[in-house]
């Protein structure tokens, strides 16, 4: 039997509006995929956070779908976030036995489904007379507060922006999770007695040694804020961003609302996104919203190394973004000192790089100009090193990224760090997973 299909908003429709392409599954298709589940329990190990995902399903077979969001949240306090953006087919699905011969469980899709029926907030735990800080308010930040809160420990999220919710709130379009959902997980933490201080960076409006005196312990999950650029010659022109200023603007800053919000992005007629991550593909299809005309993926490798998610590639391509596989941009030239068109040369795959991926080695003689307006540079990130640099004693490795042990413990006495600022994973589900970690690891020294 099939998987039963997820809705989704028209192509032709969607690339003109903000609004969520995948419109979830209805009550009676939900139990029809339900049904499917043979209740085997293959999928669990798939889970970063050990959700268990065949009684959940069992509840939803049952029509008891709050009883189902009562059985995720047990391990996942994000459940409408993970079951829009996690990459299931990668981790639970991919351990689905019926998808050795079929197609496997939608987890995601009825993930979802059952969390819109969270009717319940949490309730405070008795207090265990400790507290936590939590530096950063992404999924790893929100995941340990609210473990510990449950746990009985006063737990204070600090967030740099006005609005928490870090990578979710500022990295991820609306049209893939909208904000009113991530809100009302947010609100959920916050049920379970975890204060969350927005305006606050740590290290500058909070020092950090005043931090670690104030509170009982510290997990640091700020995140990897800082952007990778190509080193090319015209990066500085008008025009170009990083994916990280391009993303937040529009996510944040709400730059899809000009005039609006004083926050504009000129986009202009031709847009050029360097990157095949699914940051990539976000930012390719924000500037379609925005009004480009065409708006091209430049990806140095082919098709078979992109790192985005293959639903992101498929939706990127039926909204027509155009994708330029095996190029690699060499030179960005400007007028008036705005970008107007990207260098670029053609690529062929080599021998196995230390990534295992094939090599890409520029071709000789193929140099080719093509116009852009805009360009995006979405090639990944390193921790922001605001904080980093100004905590004595916290080591990091080469990349900036904080060294941790197995028990997620820093340098630093009581200072634990998880999420993107300690491990280059990069998803939503697994800096949870460290989220759970950290909070396990923390209440065990504390206790």
């Amino acid at each position: 039997m099939t998987k039963t299909p997820v809705r989704q908003q028209n192509p032709v429709d969607r690339r003109k509006n903000f609004r969520e392409v995948s419109l979830g599954y209805s009550e009676d298709e939900a139990l029809a995929e339900a049904r499917r589940c043979i209740e085997c329990g293959a999928c669990i190990a798939g889970c970063p956070v050990g959700v268990d995902i065949p009684s959940f399903i069992r509840k939803i077979k049952d029509k008891d779908f709050e009883g189902a969001c009562r059985i995720i949240k047990e391990s996942n306090c994000l459940p409408s976030v993970c079951g829009r953006v996690c990459p299931q087919e990668t981790q639970c699905e991919a351990k689905c036995v019926l998808g050795q011969g079929d197609d496997p469980i939608a987890v995601g899709a009825l993930e979802r489904f059952a969390a819109q029926y969270d009717t319940k907030k949490g309730g405070l735990a008795a207090c265990c007379g400790k507290s936590v800080a939590v530096v950063g308010s992404g999924p790893a930040g929100l995941t340990c507060a609210a473990e510990l809160a449950k746990l009985g420990y006063r737990v204070t999220v600090f967030e740099s922006l006005h609005k928490p919710g870090g990578v979710l709130q500022y990295g991820i379009p609306a049209f893939r999770l909208p904000r009113p959902v991530l809100m009302a997980e947010i609100d959920y933490v916050k049920s379970l007695g975890v204060e969350i201080k927005c305006n606050t960076l740590i290290g500058l409006t909070y020092d950090f040694r005043e931090l670690r005196s104030d509170f009982d312990a510290v997990f640091l999950a700020c995140g990897a804020g800082l952007p990778y650029f190509l080193g090319v010659e015209g990066e500085s022109l008008n025009g170009v961003y990083s994916a990280n200023e391009f993303l937040l603007r529009v996510n944040l800053m709400r730059a899809d609302r000009f005039p609006e919000y004083d926050t504009p992005i000129n986009i202009g007629s031709d847009v050029a996104v360097v990157g095949a991550g699914n940051v990539a593909m976000d930012a390719a299809r924000c500037a379609l919203r925005l009004g480009a005309d065409n708006v091209s993926i430049l990806y140095r490798r082919s098709e078979a190394e992109m790192p985005a998610r293959d639903e992101e590639i498929e939706h990127a391509k039926q909204e027509g973004i155009d994708f330029r596989l095996l190029t690699n941009p060499v030179k960005l030239h400007g007028e008036d000192g705005w970008v107007k068109r990207i260098e670029c040369v053609e690529m062929c795959l080599g021998e196995p790089d230390e990534s295992g991926r094939c090599r890409p080695l520029p071709m000789e003689g193929s140099c080719f100009v093509l116009p852009a307006e805009t360009v995006v540079i979405a090639i990944g990130q390193a921790p922001n090193p605001v904080l980093i640099k100004r905590v004595e004693g916290l080591e990091t490795d080469k990349s900036g990224r904080i060294k941790v042990d197995e028990n997620l413990s820093t340098s630093l006495s009581n200072v634990f760090a998880g999420g993107d600022v300690a491990s280059r994973d990069a998803t939503v589900i697994s800096a949870m997973s460290q989220g759970n970690t950290a909070a396990e690891k923390i209440h065990e020294k504390l206790s």
